[in-house]
């Protein structure tokens, strides 16, 4: 894909569709999202941006009883390839260069959390994004948890002639 024109006429509907897609394909073929994101809802999905529902599990949990850090940065890195995926419907969204995230407050087991990425800039080489993880209260997004940015390598390799 790789057209602007031809990205800008995507509606909505297909870009959810295309990231819910790649949910149900590609996270039972890695393990760790599939151990931490395995009920992660898309809600909602525009060129640029998508964002996403979890309820937090026992999986999710520190010793301490709050999200674990490390979730925190896997969610960080997982939204990022999907707000990059939101951009023209691409399947591969490259590999991580540097991912970085702010603690800013904590979940517990049982709590939902929104998380939101966008694709702040998609180039031919790089692309940036930025995510918010956000404690749902009684439906509403909250206060937030994490937030971080994601730099991926994108370039596609020419194939083998």
């Amino acid at each position: 894909m790789g057209d602007n024109a031809e990205a800008d006429s995507y509606s909505d509907d297909a870009i959810k569709s295309h990231i819910e897609h790649l949910v149900r394909t590609n996270l039972p073929n890695s393990a760790i999202y599939n151990f931490l994101l395995s009920d992660v809802r898309i809600v909602f999905a525009t060129k640029g941006t998508v964002k996403a529902r979890l309820t937090l599990t026992r999986n999710h949990i520190n010793s301490s009883g709050g999200i674990h850090g490390a979730v925190s940065a896997a969610i960080t890195d997982w939204a990022g390839g999907m707000a990059i995926a939101t951009w023209d419907l691409r399947a591969k969204t490259g590999v991580s260069v540097d991912i970085h995230v702010r603690y800013l407050s904590s979940a517990r087991e049982g709590d939902e959390v929104e998380i939101e990425g966008t694709a702040e800039k998609v180039g031919g080489s790089l692309a940036f994004t930025r995510i918010c993880i956000s404690k749902v209260v009684d439906g509403v997004v909250g206060p937030v948890i994490a937030s971080g940015t994601h730099t991926k390598y994108v370039k596609l390799r020419e194939p083998p002639k």
